[in-house]
């Protein structure tokens, strides 16, 4: 039993390391942005699919859709709505160049994470006494506004007016492939699992992260739209995070000071 409640565990903490070594992970060099440039849209391509390998969030809320999926069939239809909802999103909200605060996106996403696991744990009937939503119709409307994260991240690109479509469609790309990687490797794990007699604690304690971690991504997030108007003034090290709250401070001192100059001399 110890053994069992250890591999949970290990996986937790494996997990939870990555999320908070990446909660904030937003902004781009220069030298990163003349890459692209000099990369053309195969270049999109590969930051499509590495965005998505290395987004915790979007890869979290795909790996609750599938975790008591066991058909093929399921799978594929599940899936293809979320795909659809995604890809509908990043591409009308960047070939429009509408823009929305990537961390009020981020925060509503991370708060589908922990729809999703409430949902899987059958949240709705046992603690609300309510029939749950239509998942199907709820991925696919959940998959928009994942689209409008997605797209914040492409507009931070320098994208060429005369290939729009393309970078857009090749970003799009890489974004598929990405998330059929990641869901090959889901796939393996849980059909792996699924044979333990430990999966029953498993799929308990693992939605139950979800929840916790869907929360806690919404409100860090809600954080960093709390410091900026501009979200790529801060991005959010360590030492960053540290002199922005001293920044902020100094500000708040100055403005108190110019207050009183100016009431003094009225």
């Amino acid at each position: 039993m110890f053994l069992k409640i250890k591999k949970s565990q290990w996986l937790l903490a494996i997990v939870a390391m990555l999320l908070v070594s990446q909660a904030f992970g937003h902004g781009m060099s220069e030298a990163e942005k003349q890459s692209i440039v000099d990369g053309g849209n195969l270049r999109y391509l590969w930051i499509g699919a590495t965005h998505m390998l290395s987004g915790y969030d979007h890869l979290l809320f795909v790996f609750g859709i599938i975790f008591f999926l066991t058909k093929f069939r399921d799978i594929v239809k599940y899936i293809t709505a979320f795909t659809l909802g995604h890809s509908a999103t990043l591409i009308y909200a960047t070939f429009t160049g509408l823009q929305i605060n990537y961390f009020l996106i981020d925060a509503v996403i991370g708060l589908s994470v922990a729809y999703i696991a409430f949902a899987n744990l059958d949240g709705f009937k046992k603690y609300w006494d309510v029939k749950a939503p239509n998942l199907l119709y709820m991925i696919v409307a959940l998959g928009l506004i994942h689209g409008l994260g997605l797209s914040t991240r492409l507009q931070q690109l320098p994208l060429s007016e005369d290939q729009l479509l393309m970078n857009i469609i090749s970003f799009n790309v890489g974004i598929e492939l990405g998330q059929i990687l990641a869901l090959t490797v889901m796939l393996v794990i849980l059909a792996g699992w699924r044979k333990s007699a430990s999966f029953v604690q498993f799929s308990r304690v693992s939605n139950m992260f979800l929840i916790i971690a869907g929360f806690y991504l919404a409100m860090m997030q809600m954080h960093g739209y709390s410091h900026v108007t501009d979200p790529d003034e801060f991005g959010f090290s360590a030492d960053n995070h540290i002199h922005e709250h001293i920044r902020m401070e100094q500000e708040r001192a100055k403005q108190i000071q110019e207050q009183s100059t100016h009431d003094s001399l009225f």
